[in-house]
């Protein structure tokens, strides 16, 4: 049996182009000083308020390899981590992503860590601390992290239940970052930046997430996210009616009940 150690260059990871991103408050700098010190971060706020275009951004600052995993409840230590595979009558290694940033002194960023397994975040916890080391158990081998290295997790602590909350043995390893949608003013410049509608339409769609946000716990698991406002923006800057965007971007997306839909839709309506 013949061990070949597959290992995807960071290069194939790097972000060239600047992605736009407005800071919200001083996440920048509290980023920053987190990596230069070697401490995980932990991303926290609702579906679609930019963590993960924060991630994009912080990368290309950093100048560093980006690796995302978005997790799921299938997802195994072996996902991370890597595992054996026969290929041409030979068995082979092939890294995971986890391990992957850890050789190339990238960012790894685990998108919903809690809707991962319990045995599969387990694994991460070495790399959290003060070891900051990757235990390869069926390699045999220790992978030690390089200052270079950056732990980034994030959550919806508002939308998970009882059973899918972040653990107080992995929360209290990392820095937090708590994100949030921007204010209506900055909320605006970025939907009329992103999408290329005019000022006004911009603010209408604004306003109009705004009465979506109020009805949380009313009717509505979610607002609609700044996200959703893009791809309503997008659809009107394309030639589509706002109000028939408004329903296949956003309310649509938000709810399959008749009744919301039709709520949330009349909404949309009043303001176009």
């Amino acid at each position: 049996m013949q061990h070949e150690l597959r290992v995807l260059k960071p290069e194939e990871h790097f972000i060239e182009d600047e992605p736009y991103y407005e800071p919200v408050a001083d996440e920048i700098a509290v980023f920053e000083a987190a990596y230069g010190n070697a401490l995980p971060i932990l991303l926290k706020g609702p579906t679609g308020c930019g963590k993960t275009r924060f991630m994009e951004h912080m990368a290309w600052r950093l100048k560093r390899p980006l690796i995302t995993v978005s997790c799921h409840d299938d997802l195994t230590s072996s996902d991370l981590v890597g595992r054996f595979l026969v290929k041409g009558g030979e068995t082979i290694w092939v890294d995971g992503p986890l391990a992957r940033a850890v050789r190339a002194g990238g960012i790894c960023y685990l998108d919903e860590i809690v809707e991962a397994r319990k045995d599969t975040t387990v694994v991460i916890h070495p790399l959290a601390d003060d070891r900051r080391v990757l235990p390869m158990e069926k390699l045999g081998e220790l992978l030690e992290a390089p200052d270079a290295f950056c732990l980034a997790i994030s959550y919806n602590p508002g939308y998970q239940s009882v059973l899918k909350d972040l653990k107080q043995s992995t929360r209290q390893r990392f820095v937090a970052l708590e994100f949030d949608y921007p204010n209506a003013a900055l909320e605006q410049t970025i939907v009329q930046r992103e999408s290329g509608i005019d000022e006004q339409q911009a603010r209408q769609l604004v306003k109009f997430a705004h009465m979506t946000r109020n009805l949380k716990g009313q009717g509505l698991d979610e607002g609609a996210s700044t996200r959703l406002l893009v791809h309503a923006g997008k659809l009107i800057a394309s030639g589509v009616a706002p109000v028939v965007a408004c329903r296949s971007a956003i309310a649509q997306a938000l709810t399959d009940d008749a009744d919301m839909l039709s709520a949330v839709n009349e909404l949309s309506a009043s303001l176009f």
